[in-house]
């Protein structure tokens, strides 16, 4: 036996878009080798009934969360930007999924 340490292998985090959705929604984590193993892993996991059309895996060390306890101050600012706020427009329409 070796007395080196055990290496894990590094967490993904997987995003699946459905065959209906626009955007693609977490569905769970994984270990993989890599980003080609953690995308077939996940295709096995998570789209058995054929759901998905499109998958992401981010590694999870690069993914980065704001903190809730910093909600207040991360997002008033943006209550004095009153033209950012979709009221003020109106689309054709012609654009769909807005």
């Amino acid at each position: 036996m070796s007395s080196q340490p055990k290496q894990e292998w590094p967490l993904w985090e997987i995003f699946i878009r459905s065959k209906q959705g626009l955007d693609h929604k977490h569905v769970g984590s994984l270990h993989a080798a890599d980003a080609q193993m953690a995308i077939e892993n996940a295709r096995d996991v998570y789209t058995r009934r054929m759901e998905g059309i499109s998958i992401w895996a981010v590694e999870s060390k690069y993914i980065h969360a704001s903190n809730p306890s910093d909600a207040e101050s991360l997002y008033d600012p943006a209550n004095d930007k009153a033209y950012r706020h979709p009221t003020f427009y109106t689309l054709p329409d012609e654009v769909k999924h807005m």
